[in-house]
């Protein structure tokens, strides 16, 4: 064979990888937080990114992150979302309902992964079956939790009385959990002492409030608001010994005394399962809600001592982990 001939052979054959490789798609996968940006190397970004990467959508390589986070500037998140929209991104995952009500509003095809209360009550959904528009994902049913949350405290104090709840008015999915948290409680006869909050220095006149009228314990809602302010709430009960439960156990981790909610691993999984869906051509509207099917309650012993609260064993034999 001739030169010329042998070198034109391997350039027909090295061409078709030269144009793929040209030709190949770049996804662009945005996520939305009412609190800090997620990172795709940390926690709950960790598992939604390893998720995206076994489904061939490689961080470096096919797949570019446009992280947004408002850091609890609730007003910054509209503006945020239209930055993603401006990005190209294919995909927005979100976390908190004012993310997600901004990305229903700007049409990108959009994953709930947490935080966005129920989708259906707040018209982000037309149904949990049947989503019909650009916004499906992960939900859980607050009037469950609620009732299992209120459920714990009652076994940890079978003279349950009176509840303080901590929520941000401001977000209208938070706000809607609230309510169904305290029609749980009414429904068992407990009293709630409802602590609304939209701005860190509401917090001190809710420890005013609970400092006049004591409650037997606290039930914080979670969100960016709440969640940015996590430790004074941690720091007010253990000054005044007040049991409290939370919904993520982060913030057990951090000395809460208890947490129940859905496990964020798994539904942070999930969405990485519903965007590899929708890169692939599926639409939001023809994707169903999902609600969690795993969830956690985790007891912080030493924090329990430090308040002077014995668990019962009957209560820690129900948890999934104990931090001692």
């Amino acid at each position: 064979m001739r030169r010329r001939e042998f070198i034109g052979l391997i350039g027909a054959a090295a061409w078709p990888l030269a144009a793929h490789a040209q030709t190949a798609k770049i996804y662009r996968v945005g996520t939305l937080t009412a609190g800090p940006p997620i990172s795709p190397r940390v926690d709950r970004g960790a598992v939604l990114f390893d998720g995206l990467a076994k489904r061939g959508y490689v961080l470096g390589q096919n797949l570019v992150h446009e992280a947004r986070g408002a850091s609890g500037k609730l007003e910054l998140v509209p503006r945020l979302m239209q930055e993603l929209k401006a990005a190209g991104v294919n995909v927005v995952v979100t976390i908190s309902y004012p993310a997600a009500a901004a990305a229903k509003v700007s049409g990108v095809p959009t994953v709930l992964a947490s935080g966005s209360g129920d989708p259906v009550k707040t018209g982000l959904v037309e149904s949990l079956a049947h989503p019909g528009g650009n916004v499906t994902g992960i939900a859980d049913d607050a009037s469950t939790l609620s009732t299992k949350r209120l459920s714990l405290l009652k076994a940890l104090l079978p003279r349950l009385h009176r509840v303080a709840m901590l929520w941000n008015r401001d977000d209208l999915g938070m706000s809607m959990r609230y309510e169904t948290s305290a029609r749980a409680a009414q429904g068992v006869g407990i009293i709630v002492q409802p602590l609304g909050v939209r701005e860190p220095d509401d917090f001190n006149e809710a420890f005013e409030a609970m400092t006049r009228d004591p409650p037997d314990a606290i039930l914080m809602v979670s969100d960016s608001l709440t969640l940015l302010n996590r430790k004074r709430v941690i720091d007010y009960a253990a000054a005044h010994r007040l049991p409290a439960i939370y919904e993520a156990d982060s913030i057990v981790r951090d000395g809460g005394l208890m947490s129940y909610g859905a496990d964020s691993r798994e539904s942070f999984e999930r969405a990485a399962a519903m965007v590899d869906l929708i890169l692939k051509g599926t639409r939001p509207a023809d994707l169903p809600v999902e609600q969690p099917t795993r969830y956690q309650f985790v007891i912080n012993l030493k924090t329990a001592k430090s308040i002077g609260l014995e668990i019962p064993a009957t209560l820690t034999a129900l948890a999934d982990e104990v931090i001692e």
